[in-house]
């Protein structure tokens, strides 16, 4: 809810510099007076109960006029945000440099690592799904089927969100990610402990993987398949890029996913070997389904942290 628009602000800002404090105040007033009571309608149709939240950039003059004038149109709860949305956004980032209990959850694409956090979570793990607050499954095809990404500002917001109602003295998974998930990135601070953290790599057979990635992804429409294929063009190569869309197009989506899992699982081990390797713990799941893998995961809890 905007107090000012640009050009308003713009105004406010230029007087303020040219004739001091108490011009920039009259005219800011003058601009606000009229929109007064359609925010406060706005706030009621926004917040039925009456609790408001207010803040502006810096936590200055705007967000506690504002909050004085729902205060006094009887809101039962008004505050603002100490120092703003500034301030907020130091605290989001700084607190991915405090030091958290990490289990990483790494394997080829086709795992099931996304269904093994939720099994996780379903017998009382902490579980942060990073690819779930990024709305995107992190590779070519990860769009698919997904809302729209959120800025790599806001991710950084979801992801303060999601960590800071956990318990620090216990574990926290996640899922082994590079440091871009979609078109977000990681928070430096964060994408550093991903990879410093022990990480419980789970090694599928590729023909398990593959019958997974057509059931996941085989409902879409074989236009989109094919975009995404032609995305990974270049690292795939030209005759495995043709071979691929020729598979598609005759509709065996089992051969499109062997053929681009050869380039994924290449560029994940790639990833993989960037780690110490002592703090990669591999767990053969041939043979094993996805709650015996939990079972597996969860006894490692001892593996230390650092």
């Amino acid at each position: 809810m905007p107090l000012f628009t640009d050009e308003e602000r713009a105004v406010v800002g230029t007087l303020y510099k040219q004739q001091g404090r108490d011009a920039a105040v009259l005219e800011g007033l003058r601009i606000v007076g009229p929109k007064l009571a359609g925010m406060v309608a706005q706030a009621r149709e926004r917040a039925p109960d009456g609790h408001v939240a207010v803040h502006c950039w810096r936590g200055g003059e705007r967000s506690g006029s504002v909050a004085w004038l729902l205060d006094k149109s009887g809101f039962p709860e008004v505050i603002t945000l100490r120092g703003g949305y500034k301030a907020f956004r130091r605290h989001v980032l700084g607190s991915f440099e405090m030091p958290l209990p990490l289990r990483v959850l790494g394997g080829y694409t086709g795992t099931g690592k996304t269904e093994l956090l939720g099994l996780l979570r379903d017998r009382g793990e902490q579980v942060v799904d990073l690819e779930a607050l990024a709305s995107h499954k992190g590779s070519a095809f990860g769009a698919l089927g997904e809302a729209p990404q959120p800025t790599t500002e806001h991710f950084e917001n979801r992801l303060w969100a999601a960590f800071s109602t956990l318990d620090k003295t216990r574990e926290v998974w996640v899922e082994d990610e590079s440091r871009h998930i979609g078109r977000v990135a990681l928070p430096d601070a964060l994408f550093r402990q991903l990879r410093e953290a022990p990480l419980l790599f789970v090694d599928r057979p590729i023909d398990v993987r593959a019958d997974r990635l057509v059931k996941d992804y085989g409902t879409f429409d074989r236009k989109e398949l094919a975009a995404a294929v032609e995305r990974i063009r270049k690292r795939l190569g030209p005759q495995h890029c043709k071979n691929a869309l020729e598979a598609l197009e005759a509709g065996d989506l089992r051969a499109v996913a062997l053929i681009t899992l050869r380039y994924y699982d290449k560029s994940y081990a790639h990833g993989a070997a960037q780690r110490n390797a002592d703090r990669v713990f591999r767990i053969e799941a041939a043979g094993l389904t996805l709650e015996a893998l939990v079972d597996e995961l969860r006894s490692r809890r001892s593996i230390p942290s650092r």
